[in-house]
């Protein structure tokens, strides 16, 4: 069998357990919850850690986004994370949560039982603690040129669209861009220099299906590439992991499909 071993620096150690709450009198809560956090500082040159928050619920929003935010007002100012609309749109707070990768803000405490694990979205440099570094992955998706592109004069208004074609765009356009589909592909995990991901791919089948825009033969010619579409292999880990239910192994499907006719 063959043995893998994480590189040198890169496995997390035992960190600290940080004193739990108490209550105006002095006594413990009545519900807690241990968050065990990854942390890791780049200007440290040691190996990640991971800590131990004892959080009260009682005085804690219900959302792990919540604890989090708790945990660094009252507990540990140093702990660092993205977050910004806490209302499931951004994106932002991206993490892997409960061995799952999912949004911070929509995932529900009570839905995890024992300590909350809370981790980084894997396979990709750490900034910070849980801050990835998604350099890569935008560049991946400015390189689909996510924009409507056309060739006839533009028209006086807007350009028009049915309902029917309006409704094909269904499923590809509320992508939030938060990476967890892609950050969950193993293909993704071992090929992100070359292999676009899911989301860059569901975004490109996004303008592809959009009846507006005239420069499917160009987009087409720039997916046609070993790498850049056919490492999917439709192992449905993006579809599990989508926070906002959408299926990117389903829009990988259909560009596939139009080379296909287009070869014909």
């Amino acid at each position: 069998m063959v043995q893998f071993t994480l590189p040198r620096g890169s496995e997390p150690k035992p960190g600290k357990v940080w004193p739990g709450p108490t209550t105006a009198n002095g006594k413990k809560p009545k519900r807690t919850k241990d968050f065990r956090v990854y942390r890791f500082n780049p200007d440290d040159g040691g190996n990640p850690t991971i800590d131990t928050y004892r959080v009260d619920l009682e005085s804690c929003g219900p959302m792990v986004l919540d604890a989090l935010i708790k945990i660094k007002n009252e507990v540990d100012p140093t702990l660092t994370f993205r977050r910004s609309c806490r209302e499931g749109v951004c994106g932002s707070c991206a993490m892997n949560i409960d061995g799952k990768n999912t949004l911070a803000c929509t995932k529900p405490i009570s839905e995890i039982s024992g300590s909350v694990k809370v981790y980084p979205l894997p396979h990709m440099s750490v900034v910070k603690d849980l801050v990835p570094d998604l350099n890569n992955f935008y560049a991946q998706y400015a390189s689909i040129e996510p924009y409507l592109q056309t060739k006839t004069p533009a028209p006086e208004k807007e350009w028009r669209q049915s309902p029917e074609q309006r409704d094909k765009l269904n499923g590809l356009y509320e992508c939030i861009l938060c990476a967890c589909c892609s950050t969950s592909c193993p293909s993704y995990w071992w090929n992100s220099e070359r292999y676009l991901g899911p989301a860059a791919l569901l975004q490109s089948y996004r303008w592809l299906a959009d009846s507006r825009d005239e420069a499917k033969g160009e987009r087409l010619d720039r997916l046609e590439d070993p790498f850049r579409l056919y490492r999917c292999h439709t192992i449905m880990n993006c579809a599990n992991t989508c926070p906002k239910g959408l299926n990117p192994a389903e829009a990988i499907g259909e560009i596939k499909q139009l080379l296909v006719k287009r070869s014909v």
